[in-house]
């Protein structure tokens, strides 16, 4: 019966993330880059304004703090780990493909976050709530729907933004401290890693104390975590980029060449088409930055900010760090490692690919490497878990919060423990259910996008207030 499910649930998954969820993502991408003018062009100017304090703004946290808590959700194992699947599946040109929807993705991640300030509300104590599910029941009326993107939040939550990512970290630890599979112990009948155990209470502990502090808590952790960890990353794939100097012009070439025609199996690569390489670098991109989901105009929502412009652009700078310069560091460095030592890649899985590029740096890579993988997967943990906090409190009120707080802190207790091959198909899927509600309002109220942003933006008053105020929440 577990198998049939199992079945089912993975010919969803394949058929929702197939060529219906790639088209729709997309096709909002370059539906709204056309609408704003593409707005991309602004992107230098966004990152600029993400370092700019708003103290007198209205909002819970800075603009830098909302646009780390969102990164912490979105830079993860699928920038390391899942652009190396990406190439071993589609070939090099995957790249290419995924750093093309890193580019247009900006624009839907700008459209989405300005729709969730403009139709934010003010609790009653002060705080800022938005997100698509406001979008939804104040700007299209349609609260159904609204509750339909809660839900399915919420359910994201323990999948991808808990139980997954604690599983990644307990893997990676026992491959790291328990390789031989020796550090057992018998819990009820089964023998289970003493290091999964660990993990599991420690990442528990941590994250309570932190998310029961707040979005001021969490926030704070995430502007301090991301940027040290993207930097360390980033230094690593510098150094290994500079060891491949000589072969960088090829990767370069064989990215764009694969890209647009079939290639022939050939050193570590795999023969694909095309489509094959379109398919998998844009799937990979699509989920790597989630633009289009939903998820981080939540968080934007609490920011400090004059108006919605103004933090729509800052918001919109995630997806550039994320997919146009994380993803295709990343993506350089395999391609580049690969027409160096082929012999090293032949026979070795996607996900194992980064690994063995970072083992170039001597004694210090793969602990870099590893270092990286936990504390993204852990800054993924707290972003999520802000996400579903708010989708909860939207659902069923402040009485819902600690309830929720307490099962997500188990799941991450028990995450390690167990086999989370459905979580993972789970987890695909309902993030695909958050991204419809979400794509209905971006474009259905794109009309409101560009009215706002030739206002403020193009207008040249993108340091004037909004007056307009929030209403009070239900």
């Amino acid at each position: 019966m577990i198998q049939v499910i199992s079945n089912a649930l993975s010919a969803a998954d394949e058929f929702i993330w197939g060529w219906f969820m790639i088209v729709l993502l997309l096709g909002t991408h370059i539906f709204m880059t056309i609408r704003t003018r593409f707005i991309q062009r602004k992107t230098f100017k966004a990152i600029k304004l993400s370092v700019t304090k708003e103290p007198e703004s209205e909002g819970d946290i800075s603009p830098f703090q909302s646009l780390a808590t969102a990164l912490a959700s979105t830079i993860g194992t699928g920038n390391i780990i899942g652009v190396g699947t990406a190439i071993a599946l589609g070939g090099p040109g995957a790249v290419f493909w995924c750093w093309l929807t890193g580019v247009f993705g900006i624009s839907t991640k700008y459209a989405e976050s300005l729709l969730a300030v403009k139709y934010r509300v003010r609790t009653k104590d002060g705080r800022m709530l938005g997100g698509a599910m406001y979008v939804l029941e104040r700007g299209l009326k349609m609260k159904w729907l609204g509750v339909l993107f809660a839900l399915f939040t919420v359910f994201a939550s323990f999948g991808i933004g808990s139980g997954v990512q604690v599983n990644a970290i307990s893997s990676i630890m026992n491959s790291a401290f328990n390789g031989s599979g020796s550090l057992t112990v018998e819990l009820f009948g089964r023998n289970i890693s003493v290091v999964s155990i660990t993990v599991g209470v420690l990442v528990s502990l941590v994250t309570a104390v932190v998310i029961f502090g707040g979005i001021k808590a969490i926030s704070k952790v995430c502007e301090f975590l991301v940027p040290a960890m993207a930097a360390m990353y980033i230094i690593g794939c510098l150094t290994i980029l500079v060891m491949n100097a000589a072969y960088l012009g090829d990767a370069v070439v064989l990215i764009l060449r694969s890209a647009f025609s079939a290639t022939a199996a050939a050193g570590g690569f795999v023969g694909s088409t095309i489509m094959i390489a379109a398919r998998y670098g844009i799937a990979r991109g699509l989920f790597s930055n989630e633009s289009g989901m939903g998820s981080a105009p939540i968080v934007a929502s609490a920011a400090q900010t004059r108006n919605s412009v103004r933090q729509a652009m800052i918001s919109s700078t995630g997806t550039f760090w994320d997919t146009v310069v994380v993803c295709l560091m990343t993506g350089l460095v395999l391609v580049s490692s690969t027409i160096k030592n082929p012999s090293l890649f032949i026979g070795t899985d996607g996900d194992k690919m980064t690994f063995t590029a970072f083992q170039q740096i001597p004694y210090i890579g793969t602990p870099i490497l590893i270092i990286g993988i936990v504390a993204f997967a852990y800054s993924t943990v707290l972003g999520w878990s802000y996400y579903g906090e708010r989708c909860v409190e939207y659902l069923f009120g402040v009485k819902g919060m600690v309830p929720y707080k307490i099962v997500f802190i188990l799941v991450l207790f028990i995450a390690p423990l167990i086999s989370l091959d459905m979580v993972w198909t789970l987890s695909d899927i309902f993030n695909a259910l958050m991204a419809i509600p979400n794509l209905i309002a971006v474009i259905l109220l794109s009309g409101v996008v560009v009215k706002e942003t030739k206002y403020y933006l193009y207008g040249n008053r993108l340091d004037e207030y909004d007056q307009s105020k929030n209403p009070i929440a239900k």
